[in-house]
């Protein structure tokens, strides 16, 4: 028997890339997968090749919205798994960057996050195994040129999960942030697109370029961000609470 059978996952941002991959992930190891997301005709599409998966449609920038999802997503049983991948990313010098964007950024990357995690505390803070994973960033780990914004929104993130986790440290539900360096993902093609745009690199050069900050000297795969949230709902990864868990090669804080 798989060790997540019976057990609802909702992954946000779970149409493509990242959340994708984590829902094919605890999939396989017999989660009731729901992936929600903006895009709803392309969520059943996805979800229509993962075994056990449905979608709902989710705008983690809207209470009501997030409200309804999640009431639907716990039709059946409570929601045990929660993977908060939804995100979204720009770039601009900090004296350029307008407040409403820095805002745009906030709402979804952090607020999101807010809205979805307290959507089904009820259910971890009773449950006898729970998980929260928090897809955050290298970017929540140290600053870097033109993505204040950004940077200070994956923060905000790895500050709520260890919050979190020590709130909850006496319940049987654990809450983790995992922090990728760039990877082979839709958002990172428009760092790629961004960087030929602004420069005039090659495709090439401009992936090179954005390799540079993993000593490996490539970009990361969705499946290994996967691996490591199938390893956290793991029942034997209880221990393991509060952490932000670095995928970047070796790269020196």
């Amino acid at each position: 028997m798989a060790h997540l059978d019976g057990k609802t996952a909702v992954i946000t941002g779970g149409g493509t890339g990242i959340g994708l991959a984590i829902a094919k992930r605890l999939a396989a190891d017999g989660a009731h997968c729901v992936l929600m997301g903006r895009n709803l005709e392309r969520l059943q599409e996805k979800a229509a090749g993962i075994d056990r998966a449905r979608a709902e449609r989710c705008d983690v920038t809207d209470p009501d919205s997030v409200r309804k999802a999640f009431a639907a997503a716990r039709e059946t049983r409570p929601v045990s798994i929660l993977v908060n991948n939804a995100g979204i990313a720009s770039s601009a010098p900090f004296h350029r960057m307008s407040e409403d964007e820095f805002l745009r950024i906030q709402d979804v990357n952090v607020t999101g996050v807010f809205r979805c995690t307290r959507a089904v505390t009820d259910d971890l803070r009773a449950a006898d195994y729970g998980r929260v994973i928090n897809i955050s960033s290298i970017a929540g780990l140290s600053g870097g040129p033109y993505i204040s914004h950004y940077c200070a929104s994956k923060h905000a993130v790895i500050g709520m999960t260890r919050a979190l986790a020590a709130e909850w440290a006496k319940t049987q539900t654990t809450v983790n942030a995992i922090c990728p360096g760039y990877v082979r993902t839709e958002m990172a093609e428009g760092a790629i697109r961004t960087i030929i745009e602004k420069t005039g690199a090659t495709r090439d050069q401009a992936i090179a370029e954005l390799a540079k900050s993993n000593p490996q000297g490539r970009l990361l795969e969705v499946e290994e961000v996967a691996e490591i949230a199938g390893w956290l709902c793991h029942p034997d990864s209880r221990s393991v609470n509060g952490q932000a868990i670095a995928l970047n090669g070796g790269h020196s804080m």
